[in-house]
């Protein structure tokens, strides 16, 4: 079986760890947020790796490093979500500050994966 590029980077790698972690963690939210923040969670998380696979697909290093910035810009908005989720007692302060962690590392090395595709 063939492997592509984007499931090679570590932060891909990465990024596919934490979106199972958020759906894990969104399992305990209340049932009325299913088409709220549960949503819109799912969706943040799940564009970060979608991204850095759309933008493994593209020709020259500036589309490629535009995908990357469009990933590190979903990672903050999960950011923003969890922060809803805390400030609703959704999530304890330990789950905040584990996811809050990983996206420190995921944006981390996606703003070093961006700066490698600039001249």
């Amino acid at each position: 079986m063939h492997t592509y590029s984007f499931e090679k980077l570590e932060v891909w790698q990465l990024a596919r760890a934490f979106r199972k972690s958020i759906y894990l963690l969104t399992a305990t939210f209340p049932k009325e947020e299913t088409f709220g923040l549960i949503s819109q969670i799912k969706r943040s998380v799940s564009s970060i790796g979608a991204c850095l696979a759309e933008g493994s697909g593209k020709i020259t290093m500036k589309d490629k490093a535009h995908y990357i910035n469009m990933a590190y810009t979903t990672t903050l908005e999960t950011l923003n979500h969890l922060i809803a989720a805390l400030d609703l007692d959704y999530i304890s302060e330990q789950d905040y500050l584990t996811s809050r962690s990983k996206i420190e590392i995921i944006t981390t090395k996606l703003s070093a994966l961006r700066k490698s595709q600039l001249p």
